[in-house]
């Protein structure tokens, strides 16, 4: 039985033109030897699988030729492979240095290369500066990370740094494509596009995934042997949701995600996958994205078909829904129905419901016509209402109709203030401090409505009478739990001038405070003292606030005003405040 050899060592590049994807440093590091301008401490930083090593023997195998030796000649004897992730002790990297001193045997470089540099401890780091810096003419250092934050800065300042970046979906297929027709396999294009997008940007694992599905599938490569065996959803099943989702069809749709559980697929994996075609569908709208769009040509040419059917604003709520399900799945108790949730609220989202009445009737229709009245349809404009007094003066007039002996009574309301809509002007909130104040302001005026100003009763009374009523009310405040009200009221005692109850407070603070709630206060008292005139004067003296005891010492203080022999009795005792 003929030993196999996995694709990834099988064809592994041999020169910088076969290298897939980093055509970039694979140019730079040509020229460098071509125009003998190579750095004497090289790293080579990037995700996995993605040629760093491979480009390192390239290079190592490159400097050493002058062209007079044979294709097999690997220069074995003057390339040194170490690896730091076992051999990061300092004994290691002296044992290195020692080696440095001595010149290569063949070829006019020794090049040591070492994998996975970031694992050297803190002393091999330290150990290996002066070397790196300064290391002799015939030696080369190549460096090879995949967490090139984990060097030290010390190191990073002594190489000269190549970042490789990921394999493009498009490279890797198109490498695939060559690979498979070395091995004589009928390959798919979407379904080596699959396999691509699997490897996630690594070029050794899109090799290592090609050598398993074609151990599953043989000499024939379909897409749908390419996603049984990697256990992805086919771009079928995102289609169809889709669908399912414009037309609003809730039960099918969870039907079909049901049929995908039972097939071994995790909700997880279908929700992130369902909100990736969103976005797919998102970019294929507009032709200048649409190369953000990896799939095969076949794929594309239907996500295009399906982009027409979807609005842009369904495609940002759908992604909007599908990211929240994504980031609320693993601490979800009810993972499923949590997906569920999500798949019913993507149907809704173009689902008008039933149609609403827009007749603005405040009394149905259907009532006056029974009482032989025509009804008046009323239609308010949909602009923002700017905080003018809406109350007006309502007068009842009485008219006896002619004939007839029941008593009709006719209201007549003043003509509503005209609505004006500022075009700087900013809607704010339900709860903001400024419509908390409106709402007061509002609640104040509507004490001014007059039924009849003849019938309100305008009694005289004293302003002990005005006490006593101050004092009940504020009972009734500390009843119902309003103490911060209640001790504001019981810091003056109010002054009657006239009509009008004079109070005087310590800061601007107990004022603003009671101008808040005094709707409720003029409201008890006019309606206990029959005076409807009633009105609050509060004014503010700072200068008062200093007659208030706060602080114990403050209250020892005015004690002391009041019996001096306070201080007397304090000194005799040892009291202590």
């Amino acid at each position: 039985m003929e030993h196999f050899v996995v694709s990834a060592r099988k064809y592994r590049p041999q020169t910088f033109k076969d290298v897939v994807g980093q055509q970039a440093i694979t140019n730079t590091l040509l020229n460098a030897i071509e125009n003998n301008h190579l750095a004497q401490a090289l790293l080579f930083t990037g995700p996995r699988g993605v040629g760093k090593t491979t480009c390192a023997r390239i290079l190592a195998k490159m400097i050493n030729s002058d062209g007079n030796e044979s294709e097999d000649e690997d220069f074995a004897f003057n390339i040194f492979e170490l690896d730091a992730a076992s051999n990061n002790s300092v004994d290691d990297i002296r044992s290195l240095t020692d080696q440095v001193r001595i010149p290569p045997q063949v070829g006019k470089y020794k090049v040591y290369i070492i994998d996975e540099v970031h694992m050297l401890s803190q002393a091999a780091f330290n150990a290996f500066l002066k070397t790196l810096e300064e290391p002799p003419k015939h030696c080369i250092f190549i460096l090879a990370t995949t967490e090139k934050h984990k060097i030290i800065p010390t190191i990073l300042s002594r190489c000269q740094i190549f970042d490789f970046k990921r394999i493009t979906v498009k490279d890797a297929k198109d490498y695939l494509k060559y690979i498979a027709e070395e091995q004589g396999v009928t390959a798919e294009d979407d379904a080596l596009h699959i396999i691509a997008q699997k490897a996630d940007g690594a070029m050794r694992d899109a090799l290592s995934i090609f050598d398993r599905v074609v151990s599953f599938s043989g000499k024939n490569l379909t897409r749908q042997a390419v996603t049984e065996n990697l256990n992805v959803l086919d771009y079928e099943t995102y289609f169809t949701s889709t669908d399912l989702i414009l037309e609003n069809k809730i039960p099918e749709l969870l039907l079909q995600f049901n049929n995908t559980l039972s097939k071994g697929f995790d909700g997880h994996h279908y929700i992130a996958g369902l909100a990736s075609h969103f976005r797919d569908l998102l970019v294929s709208k507009t032709q200048s994205t649409i190369e953000l769009l990896e799939v095969g040509d076949q794929i594309k040419q239907k996500y295009l078909e399906q982009s027409q059917k979807a609005s842009q604003e369904f495609l940002l709520q759908g992604i909007h829904l599908a990211n929240e399900c994504d980031l609320k799945y693993k601490t979800s108790k009810n993972q499923r129905l949590l997906v569920e949730l999500c798949l019913m609220q993507l149907a809704s989202i173009t689902f008008d419901g039933e149609k609403k009445n827009h007749k603005r009737f405040i009394i149905p229709a259907s009532y006056f016509q029974k009482k032989g009245i025509t009804p008046i349809a009323v239609s308010l404009p949909e602009t923002a209402i700017t905080n003018q007094p809406i109350a007006k003066t309502v007068k009842q007039e009485k008219e006896t109709v002619s004939g007839n002996a029941d008593v009709i009574e006719k209201f007549k309301v003043a003509e509503p203030p005209k609505i004006q809509l500022k075009q700087d002007s900013k809607r704010t909130s339900g709860l903001s401090l400024s419509s908390i104040r409106a709402k007061k302001e509002y609640e104040i005026r509507q004490m001014e409505v007059v039924i009849d100003e003849e019938e309100l009763p305008k009694e005289d009374f004293t302003e002990r009478e005005l006490i006593t009523c101050w004092n009940t009310f504020i009972e009734k405040t500390q009843q119902h739990g309003k103490h911060n009200l209640a001790s504001i009221l019981a810091i003056d005692k109010p002054k009657l001038r006239g009509s009008t109850i004079c109070l005087e407070f310590p800061n601007e603070t107990n004022k603003v405070e009671l101008e808040r709630q005094q709707y409720d206060l003029l409201s008890f008292l006019r309606k206990q003292l029959k005076n409807y005139d009633i009105n609050l004067d509060i004014t503010v003296n700072e200068a008062a606030s200093k007659k208030y005891a706060y602080t114990t010492l403050e209250k020892y203080e005015k004690l002391k005003e009041k019996n001096p022999n306070i201080e007397v009795l304090k000194r005799t005792f040892g009291l202590d405040i």
